[in-house]
């Protein structure tokens, strides 16, 4: 219902029943006479639906990568973006704008490519220096270590080598939205969600065996250590597919996972497919109020995550110490 709303929401407004009698037209071949314009079916199914459908599909992403981090590091402030993912993958994006080749139409394709190729790089690195330490610990801090190298980096480049176009084109990718979202854009976090999301309920066996903690996992029977590495490449790898296609949303991939285990408990089996629903409906509402808060312009999607979420985020961390200290 939400992907419903957000697509009837716009300039033209479309109602409900209308967006549903479109689409149903469409996936039926025509079995239906129409009686919408052109220009409406086209609204709908070119450019509001591809970007509803990728905000949902973005949004269950960040969501399942933050509970699966949250779980293998047993810390609940832990997102999708531990390893520096973020920050490469805007470094990425950074250096195709500025030497041109994320230009024009080619955009489309080369701005995806590299943010995701640039998320890879950190993620790589911490795995692989990290990953020699036997506590978890050594891989978080290296992948932060690499997110404040990269930022750096971006910020280098943006200050000495950009120009004020490219500058603005930039931070507004930074900030995170779905302006440029296609249908062509959808299909590469959506593999990654269902390949990554299929691997983690396989898993939930041995997710829910780290609540027993790292001894008595070893004692079961589980590698402990390979386990974690191979379930922060896949929370990588979400987060590198939707940063993509979106640029860095922040807090979903935080909250959300805590308000599914509220609903649902910890159990991985429950916990994972309630996180990717809460997530796409979160986002995809958070980009409908992106595009209602005024008629002349569109806010960044990031923006609207980080003023509700930060609040949320205090209140919850303020009742729990609270609760821990009575």
């Amino acid at each position: 219902m939400s992907i419903a709303l957000a697509v009837s929401f716009g300039s033209v407004r479309i109602p409900v029943g209308d967006v549903w009698a479109i689409v149903g037209h469409r996936l039926s071949g025509g079995a239906y006479d129409a009686w919408w314009s052109q220009a409406r079916e086209r609204i709908v199914i070119d450019s509001r639906m591809p970007r509803a459908i990728t905000a949902a599909v973005v949004g269950a992403a960040l969501a399942v990568g933050g509970a699966l981090a949250q779980a293998v590091t047993r810390n609940a402030l832990a997102d999708p973006y531990l390893l520096g993912v973020s920050a490469g993958a805007g470094f990425g994006v950074v250096l195709v704008t500025v030497l041109g080749v994320g230009a024009g139409v080619a955009g489309v394709f080369t701005v995806p490519i590299a943010a995701f190729l640039g998320a890879l790089i950190p993620m790589f690195a911490a795995l692989v220096i990290g990953g020699r330490y036997q506590n978890v610990t050594g891989v978080i801090l290296v992948g932060v270590a690499l997110a404040q190298v990269f930022s750096a980096l971006t910020m280098f480049v943006l200050l000495v080598l950009a120009d004020e176009h490219q500058l603005s084109a930039v931070l507004r990718w930074i900030a995170g939205g779905f302006g440029d979202a296609r249908w062509s854009t959808v299909t590469y976090p959506s593999v990654m969600l269902a390949v990554v999301g299929a691997a983690a309920l396989f898993a939930a066996r041995w997710l829910n065996l780290l609540h027993a903690g790292d001894d008595g996992a070893t004692a079961l029977g589980m590698n402990v250590r390979r386990f974690r590495m191979l379930i922060l490449l896949g929370v990588s790898v979400l987060a590198g597919a939707a940063v993509a296609v979106a640029g860095a949303i922040g807090f979903v991939g935080l909250l959300v996972p805590h308000v599914a285990g509220f609903l649902v408990g910890v159990n991985a089996i429950r916990l994972i497919p309630v996180a990717a629903l809460l997530g796409a409906v979160t986002l995809v509402l958070a980009d409908l109020a992106a595009r209602a808060v005024s008629s002349s312009t569109e806010l960044p999607v990031g923006v609207v995550t980080a003023l509700v979420g930060a609040p949320v985020f205090i209140v919850m961390l303020y009742r729990q110490y609270r609760g821990s200290e009575s």
